[in-house]
């Protein structure tokens, strides 16, 4: 196809490869399996960001900043519940900055 009939580079999202990975806020407790979720480091069950990485593992933040893979949880479940990306952030920290945390 000629050139001319894909979007601008500054119009086109990046596409999986080119991003570490997507996150979302879960404000409400997650329960996986019948249990609910909390942070081992502090006990927190609610407020967290879950991370989906690039090699499909799911990970929980929560509000402390602890971070733990969450082996209960996959991409496939990360897809389901969140909405389409609307942000892009160069970084992690950028990232949680606009989640608010």
């Amino acid at each position: 196809m000629p050139e001319a009939d894909f979007l601008p580079p500054e119009f086109r999202a990046p596409s999986r490869q080119d991003v570490a990975g997507f996150m979302m806020r879960w404000d409400q407790p997650l329960v996986v399996d019948g249990e609910v979720r909390e942070c081992p480091a502090c006990g927190a069950y609610r407020n967290w960001v879950v991370l989906c990485l690039r090699d499909d593992s799911v990970w929980l933040r929560c509000r402390a900043g602890h971070t733990a893979r969450e082996p209960g949880l996959d991409a496939a479940w990360y897809n389901r519940h969140s909405g389409p990306a609307d942000h892009w952030h160069p970084t992690l920290e950028d990232g949680l900055r606009h989640l608010g945390h």
